[in-house]
């Protein structure tokens, strides 16, 4: 059996130091963003209604009423320019309703969408305004468990704190552990 020499050697090390650095740089390095935009996830809204193309709109930033519209190929037969626009930013999970009213005004209802679409885009649900059906939609709550939460929640009056569902019969701090990620306590 032959050895290696020692000018190969040095080579075999530094190959090997810089396959390592490769490996660091390719999996834990990971620089800070200069721009705190970046860190922004992804604003959901879901536009229906009198527009061209309806359906759930994607954001890197909060939208205001009217970039929502416009996303969503804008009204069909009336122009955004007339409309009143709020400069107020959307948030994610909301549902923009557009109908056409008397004589041609259009009329934009806010609301929440529906459970099962928040839940695809890792969205949480409000824990004070879900349903049975819509708990049953969640990994590991089945119908008698998602039927405890809403009892729970009438007799109380409505949660407080998402921790509160620890006290709900069947949920345990392993489970809790499981389920608080979905949901949230909303004004």
């Amino acid at each position: 059996m032959k050895y290696l020499s020692l000018a190969q050697q040095k080579i075999l090390f530094v190959l090997v130091l810089f396959i390592l650095v490769i490996l660091y740089l390719r999996f834990y390095y990971h620089p800070f963003r200069s721009h705190p935009e970046e860190n922004v996830r992804e604003v959901v809204v879901e536009v229906l209604g009198e527009v061209r193309n309806p359906g759930i709109q994607i954001f890197h930033h909060f939208p205001t009423l009217k970039e929502s519209i416009e996303k969503a190929g804008g009204l069909k037969n009336a122009n955004l320019s007339g409309m009143n626009s709020s400069l107020e930013a959307l948030e994610t999970g909301t549902l923009l309703t557009i109908v056409k009213g008397s004589q041609d005004q259009i009329k934009v209802k806010l609301g929440r969408m529906e459970a099962r679409k928040l839940l695809v885009f890792s969205i949480p649900l409000d824990l004070n305004r879900v349903t049975v059906e819509d708990l049953c939609l969640i990994s590991g709550i089945g119908e008698a468990l998602a039927r405890e939460i809403v009892t729970y929640r009438e007799r109380r009056g409505g949660f407080r704190s998402v921790e509160e569902l620890k006290n709900v019969k069947g949920i345990g701090e392993k489970k809790y552990q499981t389920f608080k990620l979905f949901f949230i306590i909303r004004p």
